[in-house]
């Protein structure tokens, strides 16, 4: 039997980047060594408190909640470095019961709110106020007793237990020892156990827990090294200079204060004493005011209901009966006054123009919340289920989450601060924890290994979300075996084994506020963080949910902030109110912006891989864009082919038994929704629609007992209702595969009804929807260099900024959408507010007159110099050369003018200024003989200065090239180099080039190739660069085929160059011809005759290939005898003849047999006239096919 003990002083992982184990793994090993309770002390907070909890009271041990804080002697208000020590001791604090609970929470919250400066700190005035059911032990060596001792103050460290004892009360205060073979604490252990016998302070003996056992030492050493930013082989670090600061065992401990038994019983006295309990399952929200006479529920139904009316006009008895079972619902669990809460919210937003989603997650099967304007779709349109949000059957709190414009979030947080109070408002804490790739990295640094060696090493871990170590060493062979042989990685390994997973930082939750009926403190701990003046919860998201706090997930969503934006701009450019919930849902030119891919831009639509599939299925109603939605998402993207044949007839849809088909008619017999698997567990199976989501839940989790228990429910229900076991059977087995990745019917409608209303406004007010799409992401140059591709895909021009009418972002004008002057460099938002108002008296005729009227404040040179070189000067006398060159003189002329009309003095030389040259005559005149600047450096100002270039490219005399022979862009090579099997062919210019040497000196590079969407890095090594130096060069354009590499999941891939080929010399290779797209049936012999006189008036030594398409099929042919030169004329010419769309470069090396000619049915026929073998059925080459 083991001897009493309770460890009373641990740190976890929450103590960040000093504490090395999981909650979890310390509850777990207590149980091991039989302890009957354990206590959680992390520094200076209580971030996992409730974590903590509930896993002791489920491993049957007594959680003890208490933290070390952090104490200043002096005040916590006080900021001043002291004069010796540091700016803070420690001390111990357990809570006895729910008051010394509230105190911690007070305590640590004053800390981080009130006395943070280098640490969270509190104070004696603070523990003399809160001291209440707190049980204090005096702490570590930085304690203030033991601190006093070391720093030979005897005196100072009787006062400080003197003080202690007198705050907490006898029996409250403990004087701590501990022995972990320190120097500092056998300086320390002689005088604390004298102090104790003098003073009548009881001792109890503690460890000062970092991490679980002794092996993970080093661990927490590279963790702290982590935090510190050191090597492990700095001498100068922060080192613990021991191993024992892990959990022993209660023999560890007797063992080690033989002589102080007593002070290790003491432990379990106090853990017999600590007695708190939290109450999970209550509920706390704020107090919503009522009329008077009125209780939350019939505020409620009476809103219902009044709303119901605004929204149907005529109130059946379908909506009557469905409004009703969902009051009852709602009244039952007791959750009136949170869709009071949420729908004065969202109806605030609304009032106050701030656009708001249409619904997002479960809330929009709830016709209650459509009644009350929360959400905007009618969930009996869309057969919508309300128990999927709202279980009667697993009562917890609702969980609405509302989408707002990004732009505006802000203020629906500063709403909710104003209607409930600041002390009962904030945002909800999340913790970054360290991941495989991460944490592979971070020990690799401070062990002081080469980054070229640790990104070897992480690379070997595999590309997947939530991979792990363990996983990554099972599944590759060759990094365990790296592991094993090599001393160093094997350590790297090892130590990254014990870190995985544990927190690295705190940082605010993207949506997460929280309401409380009174103030914060009375439920939850506040953290501000050292670096934003930001408060939020201690508890993140699932621990504020667990104590019954009304949390509610606030996004900022781009896509709202866009539409918002473009209906503005449509009414300020045509005068029409756009009321996007009043556009029919069948428009087929919106429609047809999904069916032709053409989604750049749309909501939950924009990836190529997205796009090639919306082309192969050709939505012709919201609900093929809604599934689709549904289904482009890992798991559920293996059914796409199948659900796209069926939609198209080429699979037949069958039911296993009709009462199936009204369920899963909508999605051509596939199962995509989990409403779906709710739907027939209850008609085909008799459960409640509550009972149908416990199986749903249940499915997902593929717990095999309770799976067996649903079984048998739900065909024991089939058999009830006549249905044959085997078919019961079979449907129970594919409901249960598709529900672990089946998804949200009611999100997807949301989205789905959102990506038509932006696919609506492309299609019928493209300029006003992209310069809106622009603006949103002007300052992420990767996304605008996408959208500005995208207008001239859809052939809207693109100017250049000007002062005379360029807004902040980018407007819409009578020629196309013009740039925002925001967006020119070194041009910040108040100076384009303070050249809009000066704008507002007249435009600016001259530079000088510019220069005069814009308040002087808001402009300097710099920034002039910058409007110019970017063309945003244009519409003044001049060009950009001249005006430069008058800057400085009309500067100089215009300072002065100022000055004397500040001082009312005469114009220049003593005359009054109205005496002076009228108007611009005033001004420098501008030069008459000046340097002239060629297109190109035009362009390179344009791209200095706005970062893209807008009245040309220097890829546009490649147009050709790139359009035939690139398999991917810098936009989107990383989803297209799965579809190539990892292989690429990019195009484009270089724009850098860095040479670095491997590990036998020789040469290798990496270079920067720039598109017109942006940029990718390529690695050019070193038999690569040897044979193609002379075109590696910054400058040149180039066609580079290589193969995709990437180092972590989250961060940007590269690519391997194979070969790198310049686009000069594309067009001269034997195997690059003209490639003409050729309709059999549609192409007649006078058309065939005119394109053999084309091809024969250009004659040339590069092939031509026909690509014949055929109502069976396709087939690509190469002429034996036509040859011709590749030339943009030729095309120009071809594509006259052919169509636009039907001619481009191609290269087609290999061929097949010899095929006879064919005299056809239509006179030459196509094999006739160009006397051809018949070619490769595929590609052959890169090209990415037509219509693309």
């Amino acid at each position: 039997m083991n001897k009493p003990f309770v460890h009373l002083h641990n740190h976890s992982d929450y103590s960040l980047l000093d504490g090395a184990a999981k909650t979890k793994n310390l509850v777990h090993q207590a149980l091991q060594f039989g302890m009957p309770a354990l206590a959680l002390t992390d520094h200076g907070n209580l971030f996992g408190a409730i974590e903590f909890y509930t896993t002791a009271r489920e491993a049957g041990i007594k959680p003890i909640i208490g933290i070390e804080a952090y104490i200043t002697p002096a005040s916590r208000h006080d900021r001043k470095p002291p004069s010796r020590g540091s700016v803070a001791n420690h001390i111990t604090l357990l809570a006895e019961n729910e008051t010394g609970y509230k105190n911690l929470i007070k305590l640590t919250s004053a800390a981080y709110l009130e006395g943070f400066y280098y640490k969270p700190r509190i104070d004696f005035e603070l523990l003399e106020s809160l001291r209440e059911g707190l049980i204090a032990l005096s702490g570590c060596p930085k304690g203030l007793i033991a601190d006093a001792i070391y720093r030979d103050q005897p005196d100072r460290a009787r006062e400080m237990a003197g003080r202690l004892t007198e705050v907490f009360g006898k029996g409250n205060f403990y004087m701590e020892i501990m022995d972990h073979g320190l120097d500092i604490e056998r300086k320390q252990m002689p005088e604390l156990i004298k102090l104790s016998r003098e003073l009548d302070i009881p001792l109890v003996a503690t460890n000062d827990t970092h991490y679980l056992c002794r092996d993970h030492a080093e661990a927490q050493d590279a963790m702290v090294c982590i935090q510190t930013g050191k090597t492990i082989e700095d001498d100068k670090r922060l080192k613990f200079s021991t191993n024992e600061l892990y959990l022993k065992s209660p023999a560890e401990m007797y063992e080690l204060f033989a002589d102080h038994e007593d002070a290790l019983r003491r432990t379990l006295e106090i853990a017999e004493r600590c007695n708190l309990e939290f109450k999970f399952g209550d509920n706390y929200l704020p107090n919503f005011p009522l009329p008077a006479g009125y209780s939350e529920m019939d505020l409620l139904r009476e809103k219902a209901f009044e709303g119901a009316k605004l929204r149907f006009h005529n109130v059946d008895e379908r909506i009557e009966n469905r409004l009703e079972k969902e009051l009852k619902i709602i009244e039952n669990t007791g959750f009136p006054g949170y869709f009071l809460i949420v729908a004065d919210l969202v109806n605030a937003a609304k009032d106050m123009g701030i656009p708001v989603g249409p619904g997002r997650g479960s809330a929009a099967g709830s016709l209650v919340s459509y009644c009350l304007r929360v959400t905007n779709i009618d969930p009996l349109q869309y057969n919508l289920l309300f128990e999927r949000f709202l279980n009667p059957e697993r009562v917890s709190m609702p969980d609405i989450d509302i989408d707002f414009s990004d732009r505006e979030r802000d203020r629906i947080i500063r709403y909710i601060r104003e209607k409930y109070g600041d002390d009962s408002v904030c945002q909800i804490i999340t913790f970054g924890t360290m991941a495989a790739h991460a944490v592979v990295r971070d020990v690799g640094r401070v062990m002081g290994m080469s980054f070229d060696e640790v990104d070897r090493i992480a690379k070997m871990i595999p590309e997947e979300l939530k991979i792990t170590l363990e996983d990554a060493l099972r599944r590759r062979p060759d990094l365990k075996k790296l592991a094993d042989n090599d001393k160093k990685i094997g350590k790297l390994i090892e130590i990254s084994l014990v870190l995985e997973g544990l927190c690295r930082h705190a940082s605010t939750h993207a949506a997460g506020v929280v309401i409380a009926p009174g103030n914060l403190t009375d439920y939850l701990p506040l953290f501000r963080s050292p670096r934003k003046d930001e408060i939020t919860t201690q508890f993140d998201m699932g621990g504020v949910e667990k104590i019954g706090l009304l949390k509610i997930d606030i996004l900022g969503l781009r896509t709202l902030t866009v539409i918002q934006d473009a209906l503005e701009m449509i009414e300020r450019h045509t005068g029409e109110k756009i009321d996007l919930d009043a556009i029919p849902l069948d428009d087929r030119d919106a429609l047809e912006v999904f069916a032709g891919g053409e989604t750049v831009g749309i909501f939950q639509f924009e990836s190529s891989g997205m796009r090639e599939y919306l082309r192969k299925l050709r939505p012709e109603t919201i609900g093929d864009i809604v599934a689709m939605n549904a289904l482009y998402r890992p798991g559920p993207m293996e059914m796409i082919d199948d659900f796209i044949d069926r939609k198209h007839g080429r699979i037949e849809v069958r039911y296993q038994h009709p009462i199936l088909e009204p369920i899963l008619k909508e999605t051509y017999g596939v199962m995509v929704y989990q409403e779906q698997v709710m739907q027939i567990a209850s008609e085909m199976g008799g459960f409640s629609l509550g009972g149908a989501d416990m199986l749903r839940r249940a499915m997902g989790k593929k717990k095999a007992e309770v799976m067996e228990q649903q079984k048998e429910k739900f065909l024991d229900g089939a058999r009830k209702k006549g249905i044959d076991s085997k078919v019961a059977e079979t449907v129970f087995d594919q409901m249960a595969k598709f529900a672990g990745y089946g998804f949200n019917k009611s999100h997807s409608v949301g989205y789905g009804i959102l990506a038509y209303q932006t696919a609506w406004l492309k299609a019928h007010y493209p300029r006003e929807f992209m310069a809106a799409t622009l603006t949103s992401v002007m300052t992420n140059s990767d996304r605008v260099a996408i959208f500005l591709e995208e207008c001239r895909r859809m052939k809207i021009p693109i100017l250049p900024p000007d002062v005379n009418s360029s807004g902040v972002g980018f407007t819409v004008v009578d020629e196309g959408i013009r740039f925002g002057l925001a967006a020119v460099k070194n041009v910040g938002v108040g100076a384009v507010e303070a050249i809009i108002e000066a704008r507002a008296e007249g435009p600016f005729t001259s530079l000088g007159d510019f220069l005069d009227r814009v308040d002087k404040k808001a402009t300097n040179k710099r920034l002039v110099e910058s409007l110019i070189h970017a063309g945003a000067c244009r519409t003044l006398p001049g060009q950009p050369e001249q005006q430069l060159a008058v800057l400085e003189p009309t500067l100089e002329l215009v300072s002065k003018m100022e000055a004397e009309r500040a001082s009312g003095q005469m114009g220049l030389f003593g005359v009054a200024e109205d005496a002076l040259p009228a108007g611009d005559e005033r001004f420098p005149e501008l030069p008459a003989s000046y340097e002239q600047w060629g297109p190109g450096v035009y362009l390179e100002f344009e791209k200095e200065y706005l970062g893209f270039y807008i009245s040309g490219h220097p890829l546009d005399r490649y147009a050709e090239e790139l359009d035939a022979f690139t398999s991917a862009s810098s936009a989107d090579f990383e989803e297209r180099q799965a579809e190539c099997g990892g292989q690429l062919f990019l195009g484009g210019l270089i724009s850098t080039r860095r040479i670095f040497f491997d590990r036998r000196g020789r040469e290798s590079c990496v270079i920067t190739l720039e598109d017109r969407l942006g940029s990718v890095d390529i690695f050019v090594f070193n038999e690569v660069f040897a044979r193609h130096r002379e075109i590696v060069e910054p400058g040149s354009s180039v066609l580079v085929s290589g193969k995709f590499s990437r180092r972590e999941r989250d961060e940007r891939g590269k690519v391997i160059a194979d070969w790198v080929m310049s686009l000069d010399r594309v067009r001269d290779d034997s195997g690059v011809g003209v490639e003409l797209k050729i309709e059999a049936e549609r192409t007649g012999e006078a058309e065939l005759k005119s394109l053999q006189e084309i091809l024969l008036r250009h004659g040339g030594d590069n092939p031509v290939f026909l690509r014949v398409v055929e109502p069976n099929g396709s087939y690509l042919l190469k002429s034996r005898e036509l040859r011709a030169a590749p030339t943009d004329e030729l095309l120009a010419e071809l594509r006259k003849l052919l169509g636009e769309r039907k001619v481009a470069l191609g290269y087609h090396p290999r061929h097949a047999r010899h095929d006879q000619p064919n005299g056809g049915g239509n006179g030459y026929g196509v094999r006739g006239l160009m006397a051809t073998d018949k070619a490769n059925g595929g590609n052959g080459g890169v090209r990415r096919g037509y219509g693309q």
